[in-house]
């Protein structure tokens, strides 16, 4: 379920001051890591309350939306024939209708069934190693895909043919969410908090600055930043085709696929990062704006007042730019 890409924290973001102490924790989740640091007050969680209430979201969220595990209520939904209905936690109800609205608003580019596809190339759970498939396969493959084969009924998840549902473009970022808003049910008021590379941040440090991240600069050699920002309640998800790929015959294949056309995203595209008051948000529309592009995708975020850095692959460098409403979030780190 881990998503591929990370944010690099900026140096001095583990300051603390008077009066709270900075506390930390983290470890293994969804095939990646997890990390929450956080301000305790006299009054706040410790480490071990923190800790149990943090990795019991992230067991039940794993328990439920994991493709990697057979036990999981996703992969018993995704076993079921053509025509079958299953009964669904509220949670997997709720991100399946999250996404069929993103599905709606960009005419299938963003679309939770790929399964089929990224098994195909390589990319999924039941894959057997990376591959560049016929025209034949990938159209056999594509008649389970799409969203529209989806429908809610009541508690339960029907499906009008052989679909197989994928969390992984979404579940991080609603995991964050929740553990966000479980902290501050604790009583923490300032925490940054990362799951798979999916992160949230709310509050400010002691000394009244604001949490800050760097943005990672899509490179295949090394990590650097592309840009630093400063975070008050905000998420921010990035993806790219940077990470997991492959190469065969000198073309690159990324992860990331077109449900329009069954193959890897061919554009320049390299990376792009959207920042959102909802976690979940944020991580649906990167990977929903990596597959439109870099034109599309822009257009996209200009519409939909989305605030969105993209990242363009131009001869041997990089080129960024930034949508307005990202521009008007983080004016002063331009400066």
């Amino acid at each position: 379920m881990a998503k591929r890409i990370a944010f690099l924290l900026s140096a001095g973001l583990l300051l603390a001051g008077c009066g709270d102490s900075l506390e930390r924790f983290g470890g293994p989740t969804m095939g990646s890591s997890y990390s929450v640091k956080y301000l305790r007050s006299a009054s706040g969680p410790s480490v071990e309350q923190a800790r149990n209430e943090v990795e019991d979201i992230l067991a039940e969220i794993d328990q439920q939306m994991s493709t990697y595990r057979a036990d999981s209520e996703v992969e018993r939904f995704n076993a079921l024939p053509a025509g079958s209905c299953m009964a669904l936690p509220a949670p997997m109800l709720e991100l399946v209708s999250f996404a069929g609205e993103l599905s709606k608003d960009s005419a299938g580019a963003f679309d939770m069934t790929v399964e089929p596809l990224l098994n195909l190339w390589g990319f999924g759970p039941q894959s057997r190693g990376d591959q560049v498939p016929g025209a034949e396969a990938i159209a056999a493959a594509k008649a389970d895909v799409g969203h529209q084969h989806l429908s809610i009924r009541g508690a339960e998840l029907c499906k009008d043919a052989a679909v197989q549902l994928d969390f992984n473009s979404i579940a991080a970022g609603y995991a964050v969410d929740r553990v966000v808003a479980r902290l501050g049910e604790l009583g923490v008021n300032s925490a940054l908090v990362e799951i798979t590379g999916e992160l949230k941040a709310i509050g400010r440090k002691p000394d009244g600055a604001p949490w800050r991240i760097a943005i990672e600069a899509p490179r295949d050699d090394r990590q650097s930043a592309q840009q630093v920002i400063r975070l008050d309640g905000l998420g921010v998800s990035t993806s790219g085709d940077y990470r997991n790929y492959f190469v065969r015959d000198g073309k690159r294949y990324s992860h990331t696929l077109d449900p329009k056309t069954g193959a890897p995203i061919s554009h320049s595209l390299a990376a792009v990062t959207v920042v959102d008051e909802s976690a979940l948000r944020a991580d649906g529309l990167s990977t929903l704006l990596m597959v439109l592009g870099p034109e599309e995708g822009a257009a996209y975020a200009e519409r939909h007042g989305i605030a969105a850095l993209f990242v363009t692959r131009e001869g041997d460098g990089f080129r960024s730019r930034g949508s307005r409403r990202f521009h008007a979030l983080f004016e002063q780190e331009e400066k």
